[in-house]
């Protein structure tokens, strides 16, 4: 039991309600509408483990030079002693600190977030 309208059927239906095709929106009801916000529960999120590592520093050697290492051996970092360390959670990059000690067990004490903060994460 399909009927199908007419154009003209269609045009008294929206004529008979008040409304018009041809008018713009009114924009203060647009704007005084409330932006319906879902609610997030983002606390399921927070039981997932990420892995936190600390970058020292790092260098380029080559090969041969790899081969030549021995117990006693020294290799030259690229980092300055007492220059803030690399916090990254999951490969990315999230901040730079400082190592503590607490209790007889080594920390971080955050010194910088970096720029993207947790956005980074994961990709």
């Amino acid at each position: 039991m399909s009927s199908s309208i007419s154009d003209n059927d269609f045009d008294s239906l929206i004529n008979d309600a008040g409304l018009s095709s041809d008018e713009p929106l009114n924009e203060s009801v647009i704007s005084e509408a409330p932006m319906a916000q879902p609610h997030q529960d983002l606390s399921f999120f927070g039981k997932i483990p990420v892995n936190v590592t600390l970058e020292v520093a790092s260098t380029e050697i080559s090969l041969k030079e790899l081969m030549d290492v021995d117990s006693g051996s020294v290799i030259v970092l690229d980092k300055l002693a007492g220059e803030p360390l690399d916090v990254k959670v999951n490969g990315a990059l999230f901040a730079k600190a400082e190592v503590v000690v607490m209790n007889g067990n080594y920390g971080l004490r955050i010194v910088e977030l970096s720029g993207t903060g947790l956005s980074g994460i994961g990709a």
